[in-house]
């Protein structure tokens, strides 16, 4: 059996291979997860990725995967034949920042998945983030702000320190129908919160 092979950093195949689209080309996954046959509440989640120094990472790509509006994934790995998928959505998106180091995806809110101990997890999606520099990509989450009480029993987030769990935390627009913002700090003030794969 091969062996996985050992990170690189992101060269020149991370365009006209992770990102086809800009070249004409069809890509495997994109930033639009659901569509009219898609089950469950829509959403738009968007933000910004900026480096240590505050500056605005325009070569980022950030990858999300995320269960259903019933909390199940699209993967073999979750068998719980009792919550039904969805055929109308594949749970993986990706999208590559622009010149602002923008991201932003069209999806549906998450349904709870069981984590450790038999404990319900907050809605939430994992997140991959690439850019540049970067050896390993790192891996985050994003939860919702209106799942206030959600969020206050989710294993994971509990087990982040409090004052730094609102990097986590994308905030629900109140002016904008269904519309949530968190921007993604690689390091520096106010850095995401990353975890070990």
């Amino acid at each position: 059996m091969a062996k996985q092979t050992a990170s690189q950093t992101i060269g020149p195949y991370f365009s006209c291979g992770l990102t086809p689209e800009a070249f004409g080309r069809a890509g495997i996954a994109g930033n639009v997860l659901a569509n009219e046959k898609t089950a469950g509440v829509r959403l738009h989640i968007e933000g910004r990725v900026f480096d240590g120094t505050g500056q605005a990472v325009d070569d980022a790509l950030i990858e999300i995967w995320q269960a259903n509006a019933a909390g199940r994934h699209n993967h073999a790995l979750d068998s719980r034949h009792e919550v039904p998928l969805d055929d109308g959505f594949v749970g993986f998106g990706r999208c590559a920042t622009d010149a602002q180091g923008r991201f932003w995806f069209d999806t549906i809110k998450p349904g709870a998945v069981p984590g450790r101990g038999n404990t319900l997890q907050a809605p939430h999606l994992n997140v991959i983030v690439m850019a540049r520099g970067m050896l390993d990509h790192a891996f985050t989450r994003f939860y919702f702000s209106d799942e206030a009480d959600a969020n206050a029993n989710d294993p994971v987030l509990e087990s982040v320190e409090a004052t730094r769990r609102a990097t986590l935390i994308a905030v629900r627009d109140p002016g904008v129908d269904v519309l949530y913002r968190l921007d993604i700090h690689l390091q520096g003030d106010g850095e995401t919160v990353f975890f070990d794969p």
